[in-house]
C-alpha cells in the first residue's frame, strides 16, 4: 500500500460532508482499501472500494484514468468509512491508477491496482465427480515451519498437548506434502479455513476470521497460500477453499469500529440461534422464528453478519471472487449454508458462477432429510421460489444413512441396507445428485473407524461405497491410517496431528513408518481404489442402477457404453451364494469379473460367492 498525503492548512478545514470542524490528529491515515487490487476483465463492471481510516468519509474521492470512474460514494454512519463504487469499462487497461481523497486542506493519494483477469478457463476450472477430494485442517497436517508457530502479538499460542490449542501446522507442510496426497490417488485439497484468527483462544479451526484478505501469519502469508495452490495444481490437485459468509470473530477489526448499525445483527443482545434450519422451508414457519434462526449468532465468540446491508453483501461477495481469482481455486465449500440470509445466498452463488462458469461450489446443510438439502442445489423449483445458484451440496442424508446402516442389527425380516437402497432413491429430489460430495467423516465428526467401531471389513465397505457411489468422494485427512478417537465428542481430538507431519512422531503416514499392520493394510486399500478411480469414467460420469437389497446383501451397478462395473456388498456373517440370473438387466451376456480389490476372477454366469462382511467391485469383462 503507497499513500501519499499532502497538507494545505492544519488548523481548520472545509468539510466536505459535513460541518466545520477541527482536523483530526490523525486526519487522512488510511489504514485500510479492500479489496487490495482487482482485475479487469470481470462480468460485472463495478467494484466497490471500502476505505477504512480516521474521518474518512470528510472527503471526497476522485480517480482520473481512462476507463474508470467513480459511480456513487455511500456514505454510513461511521465517518471513518468510505464505500466507494468504481465502473471499470472493457477499454481500462490494467495499471496503477490513484484514488484521490481531497477537501479544501487536505489531499490524500492512495495507488490501486488493476491487473488483467486470468483468461485461462483451467485456472479456475471446478472440482467435479472425477475428483476425490482431501480434507484437512492445516494446523494439524503438517509442520514445516517453526519459525511461524508462535507469532508476536497473537494469543493461542503453539500447545500441542491441547487439543484445541494451536499445534502449529502450515503452508511450509502443506507444499511438502503434495507429493504424497497425489500419490496415494486425489485429486482436490479442501482446507478448512486458513484466514487470519487472531482470537484469544481455540482459533486453530479457522472458523472465526478476523481479516478477509489475509492469511494467519501462523499457517503462513498470502503468497505462500498461492505458491501452495500452484504447487498443488502442478501435481494435478486442485484445490477447494472452506469460507464462513455467515459469521466473523469477535476479535474482527470490525467489531470495535461497525460501519453501521446494522452491520451485525442483534449485537446488543447476541442472541444464540435457535439452529432451527427447517424455518427456512417451513410454509408454516413464523417471521419470529424464522429471524430466531438467521439472526441469532452461531455462537457467542462470533458475530452474525447482516448480509441484507447491501454493503457487506457486496463486500463478502467480492471477497470470494477475489480469493478465487488471485489463487486460481478449484471450488469453495460454503461453511454453514443455511444460516446467513438466504437471499443473500442465492445472489452470491449467482454472482460466482456468473463470473466462473465452470467453477464449482458445495455448501453445508447438516440435515438427514435431502427435501432440506436439494433446497439449496442450482436447478431445484423450489416451493416458495427461492433461487439458488450453488452447484453442489454436501450429501449428508447418505452420509447419515449408510453410517446408520453399517452399525444397524441385522433385522427380522428385510433388509439392514434397506434405509441406504431407500435414500438414493430420493436423488430425483435434486436436480444433480451427480455433483453431490458424499463423505464418510469431516473435521466435525467422529472418523469413519470410529464410526463403525473400528471394525476392519465395515470401514472397507464404507471406502469402497464412497468410490464407486455417484457424486464426488471427499475423504478427511488420517482416515486412510485409521485415526480414531472413540469416547470423545471434542472436536479437537477429532482435529489431530497427522502421524509424521512433525519431527519426533513415532509414526510417520507419509513414509509407513512406525504404523501397524492394519494401518499400512488401510492405506494400501484406499490408494488401491483411489488409484484405480482416476481412469474410471464409468464411476465418474456412468449410469447407477441399484437392486433392491435381500437379508444381507446390496448391489448396484455404474454402467455407460463401455464398461460395466457391479458393486456387492454381504454385511452378514455367512456366505451367501448370489443368484447372478436377477442381474441379467445388467450383465447380459457376460460371464466373467475381476474384482478391482482383490485383483481376482470370477464367474458370474450362474452364482456368486459372497464371503461374509465382503465387498467385491466387480469390473464386468
Amino acid at each position: 500500500m503507497l499513500i501519499r498525503t499532502v497538507c494545505a492548512r492544519v488548523a481548520v478545514i472545509v468539510l466536505l460532508v459535513s460541518s466545520l470542524a477541527p482536523v483530526p490528529a490523525n486526519a487522512g491515515a488510511i489504514d485500510r482499501v479492500e479489496p487490495p487490487f482487482w482485475w479487469q476483465g470481470f462480468e460485472n463492471k463495478e467494484l466497490q472500494i471500502m476505505i477504512h481510516g480516521h474521518g474518512t468519509a470528510r472527503f471526497d474521492v476522485a480517480v482520473d484514468y481512462p476507463g474508470i470512474e467513480v459511480n456513487r460514494v455511500e456514505p454510513v454512519e461511521n465517518e471513518n468509512y468510505l464505500f466507494v463504487y468504481v465502473a471499470i469499462d472493457a477499454s481500462a487497461k490494467p495499471g496503477i491508477f490513484d484514488i484521490v481523497l481531497k477537501n479544501d486542506d487536505l489531499t490524500v493519494v492512495h495507488e490501486y491496482e488493476l491487473k488483467q483477469k486470468n483468461p485461462d478457463p483451467a485456472h479456475t476450472k471446478g472440482f467435479s465427480a472425477a475428483d476425490a477430494i482431501y480434507l484437512i485442517t492445516p494446523d494439524r497436517f503438517a509442520n514445516g515451519d517453526l519459525l511461524n508457530d508462535s507469532v508476536q502479538g497473537f494469543g493461542d499460542q503453539l500447545d500441542r498437548d491441547d487439543d484445541y490449542g494451536r499445534h502449529g501446522g502450515d503452508f511450509a507442510g502443506l507444499t511438502d506434502s503434495v507429493p504424497y496426497i497425489r500419490d496415494m490417488g486425489f485429486t482436490a485439497i479442501w482446507l478448512n479455513p486458513v484466514l487470519e484468527n487472531a482470537m484469544p483462544e481455540a482459533s486453530y479451526h479457522g472458523y472465526a476470521t478476523t481479516d478477509f484478505y489475509k492469511v494467519d501469519p501462523r499457517f503462513g502469508s498470502n503468497e505462500q497460500y498461492r505458491s501452495f495452490v500452484t504447487q498443488a495444481k502442478a501435481e494435478g490437485l486442485g484445490v477447494i477453499m472452506d469460507m464462513i459468509v455467515n459469521h466473523i470473530g469477535s476479535e474482527h477489526w470490525w467489531v470495535n469500529d461497525l460501519p453501521t448499525s446494522d452491520w451485525l445483527n442483534e449485537p446488543d443482545e447476541r442472541p444464540i440461534s435457535t439452529h432451527a434450519r427447517t424455518t427456512i422451508q417451513d410454509p408454516y414457519a413464523s417471521e419470529f422464528d424464522k429471524s430466531a434462526h438467521a439472526d441469532g449468532w452461531f455462537v457467542d465468540a462470533m458475530p452474525d453478519l447482516n448480509q441484507r446491508n447491501p454493503l457487506l453483501a457486496d463486500y463478502l461477495t467480492q471477497n470470494a471472487i477475489w480469493w478465487i481469482e488471485y489463487l486460481g481455486l478449484s471450488g469453495i465449500r460454503m461453511d454453514t449454508q443455511p444460516y446467513p440470509d438466504k437471499h443473500y445466498m442465492g445472489e452470491w452463488s449467482r454472482r460466482i458462477m456468473e463470473e466462473y462458469p465452470q467453477f464449482n461450489l458445495t455448501g453445508e446443510e447438516w440435515s438427514a432429510n435431502p427435501v432440506i438439502v436439494s433446497y439449496w442445489q442450482r436447478g431445484k423449483e423450489n416451493h416458495d421460489g427461492f433461487v439458488s445458484a450453488m452447484p453442489s451440496m454436501l450429501d449428508f442424508p447418505i452420509q447419515i444413512a449408510l453410517r446408520n446402516v453399517l452399525n444397524a442389527q441385522e433385522p427380522e425380516w428385510g433388509s439392514v441396507w434397506t434405509p441406504l437402497y431407500e435414500m438414493l432413491g430420493n436423488d430425483h429430489l435434486y436436480p444433480d445428485p451427480g455433483n453431490l460430495v458424499i463423505f464418510p467423516d469431516n473435521h466435525d465428526m467422529d472418523r469413519i473407524y470410529t464410526q463403525v467401531g473400528e471394525n476392519d471389513a465395515l470401514y472397507r465397505m464404507a471406502i469402497a461405497y464412497y468410490l464407486t457411489m455417484r457424486g464426488v468422494p471427499q475423504f478427511f485427512y488420517g482416515t486412510e491410517v485409521l485415526l480414531s478417537h472413540p469416547g470423545t465428542t471434542s472436536h479437537g481430538a477429532i482435529r489431530e496431528d497427522f502421524p509424521g507431519g512433525w519431527q519426533g512422531d513415532t509414526q510417520n503416514a507419509f513414509t509407513g513408518e512406525g504404523l501397524d499392520d492394519k494401518q499400512r493394510d488401510a492405506q494400501a486399500f484406499m490408494r488401491r481404489l483411489l488409484t484405480w478411480r482416476k481412469s474410471k469414467h464409468v464411476i465418474h460420469s456412468g449410469q447407477l442402477m441399484q437392486f433392491t437389497p435381500i437379508k444381507s446383501v446390496y448391489a448396484y451397478f455404474r454402467y455407460d457404453e463401455n464398461d460395466t462395473v457391479m458393486v456387492v456388498f454381504n454385511r452378514g456373517n455367512e456366505l451367501v451364494a448370489l443368484d447372478m440370473e436377477r442381474f441379467t438387466e445388467r450383465l447380459g451376456n457376460s460371464t466373467q469379473a475381476r474384482d478391482v480389490i482383490s485383483d481376482r476372477r470370477f464367474n458370474i454366469d450362474a452364482t456368486l460367492d459372497l464371503e461374509p462382511m465382503s465387498v467385491l467391485i466387480l469390473e464386468v469383462q
